[in-house]
């Protein structure tokens, strides 16, 4: 069976009940991305945690270099990293019992992402986490209520 991402209403209630979020590949640069979005969803009120190597915080949160020395459980990984690197991406979040996975657009491992699934995971693949709040903002937010 070919991967398939959840429906909006299931990616909807899946954003009204997460709390707290690891950023892969978050990047200190404000000009990237993964740093615009990471900001949008600290103001969107989810806890930001950011993975990446090298640095000690971004956005006022203090970095981990990989997804095992998260110290804090999280809701969701949110992935910034290019595709060659989500089946080990994936493996870690089998074995941390991480629930999500959120492959932002562009990042497409459709193998390691049905494996994820079939372990149990709630797993996004190729789309923005941001464009999808916005897009929903009033469905998530009557959801949280």
């Amino acid at each position: 069976m070919a991967f398939q991402n959840p429906t909006p209403a299931e990616l909807q209630a899946f954003l009204a009940r997460i709390h707290s979020i690891a950023v892969l590949g978050l990047s200190p640069n404000p000009a990237r991305p993964s740093h615009g979005v990471a900001r949008s969803l600290q103001r969107f009120g989810y806890h930001i945690v950011p993975v990446r190597p090298a640095v000690t915080e971004v956005l006022g949160e203090p970095a981990v270099a990989s997804l095992q020395e998260l110290n804090t459980p999280v809701d969701l990984v949110d992935v910034f990293r290019a595709p060659q690197h989500v089946p080990a991406i994936v493996d870690a979040c089998i074995d941390l019992k991480i629930p999500a996975l959120w492959l932002q657009d562009g990042v497409i491992h459709e193998e390691a992402a049905q494996r994820a699934q079939d372990a149990g995971l709630f797993v996004v693949m190729d789309r923005c986490i941001y464009r999808d709040y916005m897009r929903w903002a009033d469905e998530i937010a009557a959801l949280r209520t």
